[in-house]
């Protein structure tokens, strides 16, 4: 994809829903995907039905509130999402959503003072499936704190993982899948988390040998 067409078809939905993107900018050495935590790697979250009143506003205020008090906004309330790899256009990114297929990379963006993630942000697909409907990955430039939303039959769950990369039940997951011989799991997804797991294997023995 082009500089121009990724502009129209990927920035421009983002900004419209509050999110400057910051090409280039994702850390070295970020944990590339982030799944098989449980509830004791929890630190926070909410949920609400699909009948909530004014769920759209209540879902944008208490992820804000979640996204300050985790720290997953940096003093300049930069953060990284996850976007779908190759995606072109707003169905194609909900094919990929739904296609099992996981390729999904970070992206660091900036959060606007005018700014809709639930409503503009997940009808954009990038965010979500439409307005109060999100599907999203989230996490701290430092890593420090993963925040999810998903949809489910009855309702919307968020919920805020501390320090991924220490959580046992995380690595085990990604050992795990970078190893499983499925064509659902992404090869390329596979691979950077096998070097990512190599390289912190490295880091860690260095680190004992001084």
């Amino acid at each position: 994809m082009g500089a121009q067409e990724r502009e129209r078809k990927v920035y421009r939905p983002l900004r419209r829903a509050g999110l400057e993107v910051i090409p280039n900018g994702v850390p070295d050495g970020t944990m590339p995907f982030v799944l098989g935590y449980r509830d004791e790697d929890i630190v926070g979250g909410f949920s609400h039905p699909y009948d909530t009143p004014r769920l759209v506003e209540r879902l944008n205020e208490e992820w804000y509130d979640l996204a300050v008090s985790s720290g997953l906004l940096d003093h300049r309330r930069e953060f990284l999402v996850q976007l779908p790899q190759g995606t072109r256009t707003h169905r194609a990114s909900l094919q990929n959503m739904h296609s099992g297929r996981r390729t999904a990379s970070w992206t660091r963006v900036r959060l606007l003072n005018r700014w809709d993630i639930m409503g503009r942000g997940a009808a954009s697909a990038f965010l979500g499936i439409h307005a109060g409907h999100p599907g999203f990955a989230m996490m701290a430039l430092d890593g420090s704190v993963y925040v999810s939303a998903s949809t489910g039959e009855i309702g919307v769950d968020v919920i805020a993982v501390g320090h991924p990369e220490g959580s046992e039940n995380i690595l085990q997951f990604l050992e795990w899948f970078a190893l499983r011989d499925s064509p659902y799991s992404g090869r390329e997804l596979q691979k950077r988390i096998a070097v990512w797991l190599a390289g912190r294997t490295s880091s860690a023995a260095s680190r004992s040998d001084r």
